[in-house]
């Protein structure tokens, strides 16, 4: 548990005030174009558990949606206090929004990725700061400038900073007031609208994270996600009576205003970021799960050309808080959302805010294919990684999205099958290990899985090394030091770092203690470098010992020298398992440190060798290619012909349909 350093006097002061002003404050309707002052929320500080984070921060927000003109209008109030150990008169801010815009560095990035990246006015998004102060500090607005720490792009505006009058004092703190305006873009990097759906992520100022020694506020990358410090959130959201709101954090009260909009009040605690989503489309389906910190209370908003979805949703759901509560540790939150994004939003699916996260899939999905129960899984597994241990997303993205990925091949092969947990089909099947291992074979030596998310080489090869790479260096790990161990690394790492910032140093030092080896050669190679991992038996032979002979025998009897040659093709080496089958059912294993570019192993046996195989467990996944892998004196035509037949059969049904069309 971790020391509650949030003076709980401060909150309560600045409740009473508050709540005293909006006792003044008129209700207004969301047609209002008028930028009126915007009140804060009522502040209630619910009574419950003590702090489980270091609550560096308090944000208290009312935020008022006009769908007419997709804006909001909000003001906030944040306390923010001095743990730093020196005093801080300079403080940056994201203003995540302007990254939706012609010339900023979000959208330079998007077309480097994407040179067909066409804009259009429904693209620009804004977020514009109308007034701040820090109460007696006095008006901040003329001191608010932006600034650019990673490409020095100055018509980029996601990083804004202000200069404070005087230096506030460690262990003190200060209070910032906040008036803005958010212009919400056609939904894109999961946030904006669509319709009359609404996705609000990354929607307000928020302070950056003093972080070894300085400030960390990077500007929003296309190839980047979040850094955010814990602390509490009052959020009041006023929208369209009809228009049903889910949210990151407990609803505390709701009023309906006489002018035909309501509002509701939510409260969350040791959480880093605040979303929330609304649509008068949405279908609510509830239900309860129990763990061993306390029931969950599941909502799902679903869109209704997605009914179907639910229960798949809402099962793997279950199934991977189950299984997080099992290996990892307990969920210590009283809720879940799920945001089911309606058709043609699939910008915004596929995306975690601390208690709330967004799904994805579609109409003509299978059941056969896994994908609205990957998503699930994928998503809720970040409020572990991203939500509470929390490491820097701009700098070390593998630490979440790479760990992520490996504990989705393991909850998925325990959900659904190791064989079978992404496509299950009569056609064919396909593992989350086997799509993770594709994934980082599409660009696997390009960039090393430390590189800063914006500084790969495009956005293909952050996808490949950030997720799978990552998933597969950890599932050889597993080799290296068995399941079991790994497993219990993993909730070391959850359960000694939730709710701080550790680093990759962190992460990889815990897995050494856990597993008491020294795995220093292999993070060398597969997380600071960029080798690659192949291996291929290059020559396999049997002769008659006494070939010399005019007709040798081929009898029970006959003695055969045999050898097998296996070559290092990569240049990153790995200790590898052969596996050499004889035609008489004897087996030979032969263990390599891999160490030298080949080795020959010889045989004097009575019978030819049948096969040789490398890695016959299969255990080795960032091994590039599987093909070189095995020699067969006799070749299997069975998946050759399936493939065949199934080819024949769907270019039978193509041609027939085409013909039937025309």
């Amino acid at each position: 548990m971790h020391k509650w350093i949030s003076s709980v006097i401060a909150v309560v002061l600045l409740g009473v005030l508050v709540h005293a002003a909006l006792a003044q404050a008129p209700a207004r309707s969301p047609d209002n174009e008028e930028k009126k002052p915007v009140q804060n929320p009522v502040v209630t500080v619910p009574t419950g558990p003590p702090p489980l984070s270091t609550r560096v921060v308090a944000y208290y927000i009312d935020a008022q949606l006009n769908p007419a003109t997709h804006t909001i209008e909000g003001r906030e109030t944040l306390v923010w206090k001095n743990l730093t150990g020196q005093p801080q008169q300079d403080f940056p801010f994201h203003m995540y929004m302007n990254a939706f815009q012609p010339t900023s560095t979000w959208i330079s990035e998007a077309r480097l990725s994407n040179p067909d990246f066409e804009w259009k006015p429904t693209n620009y998004g804004s977020i514009e700061i109308t007034s701040i102060n820090a109460g007696a500090l006095g008006d901040l607005k003329p001191s608010m400038h932006f600034i650019q720490p990673d490409d020095n792009n100055h018509d980029d505006h996601s990083v804004m900073q202000i200069h404070l009058p005087v230096a506030v004092p460690p262990n003190d703190q200060v209070e910032f007031h906040i008036q803005f305006s958010d212009r919400l873009p056609e939904v894109v990097a999961r946030t904006g609208y669509l319709r009359d759906f609404y996705m609000i992520g990354q929607w307000f100022p928020k302070v950056g994270v003093w972080w070894k020694g300085e400030w960390n506020c990077h500007q929003f990358h296309h190839d980047t996600e979040f850094f955010a410090d814990f602390g509490t959130f009052h959020v009041r959201v006023t929208v369209p009576k009809d228009y049903v709101v889910g949210a990151g954090g407990d609803l505390v009260d709701e009023t309906d205003n006489p002018n035909g909009t309501k509002s509701l009040h939510f409260f969350s605690a040791d959480t880093h970021d605040f979303s929330w989503t609304a649509s008068p489309s949405f279908r609510v389906v509830t239900d309860t799960w129990q763990g061993s910190a306390g029931p969950v209370k599941i909502r799902m908003l679903m869109s209704p050309d997605h009914a179907s979805s639910d229960d798949r949703y809402l099962q793997a759901l279950k199934g991977t808080l189950a299984l997080f509560d099992k290996w990892y540790g307990p969920y210590p939150y009283d809720r879940i959302t799920v945001v089911d994004p309606p058709h043609g939003g699939f910008q915004a699916g596929g995306m975690e805010y601390p208690t709330l996260i967004t799904a994805d899939t579609d109409r003509l999905i299978p059941r056969s294919t896994l994908l609205p129960e990957v998503v699930v899984d994928h998503e809720f597994g970040h409020q572990y990684w991203y939500g509470m241990v929390a490491t820097n997303e701009f700098e070390e993205a593998w630490l979440d999205e790479g760990i992520n990925s490996y504990t989705e091949v393991k909850t998925m092969d325990a959900m659904y099958g190791p064989n079978v947990s992404f496509v299950n089909s009569g056609f064919g099947t396909l593992s989350e290990s086997e799509a993770q291992r594709m994934g980082y074979l599409g660009r696997p030596d390009y960039d090393p899985l430390t590189r800063f998310a914006w500084k790969f080489i495009d956005f293909p090869s952050y996808g490949a090394i950030t997720y799978g790479k990552t998933a597969t260096t950890l599932l050889t790990l597993e080799k290296l030091v068995g399941e079991d161990t790994m497993r219990r690394a993993v909730q070391t790492w959850f359960m000694r770092y939730r709710f701080t910032h550790p680093t990759g140093t962190d992460f990889l030092k815990t897995i050494e203690e856990v597993s008491g080896k020294d795995l220093q050669w292999y993070f060398d190679q597969s997380v600071s470098g960029t080798a690659i991992l192949d291996y291929a038996v290059e020559d396999v032979r049997s002769d008659p010992v006494k070939w010399y002979e005019a007709k040798p025998p081929h009898d029970a009897g006959t003695m055969y020298h045999s050898y097998v040659v296996i070559h290092r093709i990569g240049d990153f080496v790995f200790p590898t398992d052969l596996e050499v089958k004889f035609e008489n059912g004897e087996v030979v294993r032969e263990q390599w440190d891999g160490h030298d570019r080949w080795i020959r192993y010889t045989y004097d046996k009575p019978a030819k060798i049948l096969s040789a195989e490398i890695d016959p467990e299969h255990q080795v996944l960032l091994d590039r290619n599987f093909y070189n892998n095995s020699y067969v004196v006799k070749s299997d035509t069975r998946a050759t012909n399936k493939i065949a037949v199934i080819y024949t059969f769907v270019s039978e049904v193509i041609s027939q349909a085409y013909a039937w069309l025309t």
